[in-house]
């Protein structure tokens, strides 16, 4: 068995971890939601599946395509 040089060993568990950095948010914002609103937002992440954040970012997109639509913003 030819011998390998560390520089040629690839470890696996290294690069998982290289994923998970690429797949971690850059941005955070904070947001206040009225007693109706968190309820209404409990609501919705209990009939998706989804958690908050998730629901938020669809929202947001949801409305920046309706925004792009409507050309207001470029």
């Amino acid at each position: 068995m030819p011998h390998r040089t560390k520089s040629a060993i690839r470890d696996p568990r290294k690069d998982h971890r290289d994923i998970k950095k690429e797949k971690t948010a850059k941005n955070i914002v904070s947001l206040t939601l009225t007693d109706k609103e968190q309820r209404a937002m409990e609501r919705i992440t209990k009939a998706t599946s989804k958690d908050s954040a998730e629901v938020i970012r669809e929202a947001f997109g949801f409305w920046i395509s309706r925004r792009q639509r409507l050309c207001l913003d470029t």
